[in-house]
């Protein structure tokens, strides 16, 4: 008998989270992800269909096979795997699951994807990013692309996300991440005034403590012994 996996009528296509480095091609053209696990393989586009890496010639996905897109069920979850070292400059992808797909306990294993939504995390130096920058490696003719700031991206190619969006196509939304500090979390003007004068008194307790000392002889030396 062969073992029959249940079948799913969804009204919607599902949605999933997963992680990617953006790439973009070598000649400028197109622009695209790159997986962080098996799908680092081969790059793929916004709207695209998976292919077995192993090359076998069967339907993805492949019960006896791990080919095929992933992605998770819960964005947090997707979110954690980017605090790993080796994922720290991949983006979050929001991709909408086509086609044949397993469900697993976190995610599916799934045919074809489009990728809705890419937010982009902080800068290394904690600030919003505002571009992709070169990030010094690639495959497949993919120049791979990473967060960056106005201040660090010094002399590297970059390219803004709206550039990184129409690139990609397919209607494609790029967002950028809040920084380590949200600018809503930095003192205001009525704090900064507050904090300066506590400092200007505690600054003038200081100095009156100074002026009692240089009064009443300071150094602590005792009378001057007679001879």
């Amino acid at each position: 008998m062969r073992l029959r996996l249940p079948e799913e009528s969804p009204k919607e296509p599902p949605t999933g989270f997963k992680i990617a480095h953006p790439v973009l091609r070598a000649d400028g053209g197109r622009a695209g992800f790159l997986g962080v696990s098996l799908g680092a393989a081969a790059p793929y586009g916004v709207l695209d269909h998976a292919r077995c890496v192993y090359g076998r010639r069967h339907r993805v996905p492949h019960r006896r096979c791990d080919c095929g897109f992933h992605c998770v069920h819960e964005r947090s979850t997707a979110e954690g795997l980017l605090v790993l070292a080796e994922h720290r400059k991949a983006v979050l992808l929001e991709v909408t699951v086509l086609g044949a797909y397993i469900r697993f306990e976190r995610g599916f294993r799934y045919s074809r994807q489009r990728v809705r939504a890419m937010t982009v995390g902080p800068c290394p130096c904690g600030a919003a990013a505002s571009v992709l920058a070169d990030a010094g490696w690639g495959r497949d003719g993919q120049r791979a692309l990473e967060a960056a700031c106005g201040s660090c991206v010094g002399g590297r190619a970059r390219w803004t996300l709206r550039t990184f969006a129409e690139r990609a196509g397919q209607g494609l939304k790029v967002t950028a991440a809040p920084g380590a500090q949200a600018a809503a979390d930095l003192p205001g003007m009525p704090e900064l005034v507050a904090e300066a004068a506590l400092l200007q008194a505690r600054l003038d307790w200081f100095q009156g403590q100074l002026g009692r000392l240089g009064e009443t002889g300071g150094g602590g030396g005792g009378p001057t012994p007679r001879t």
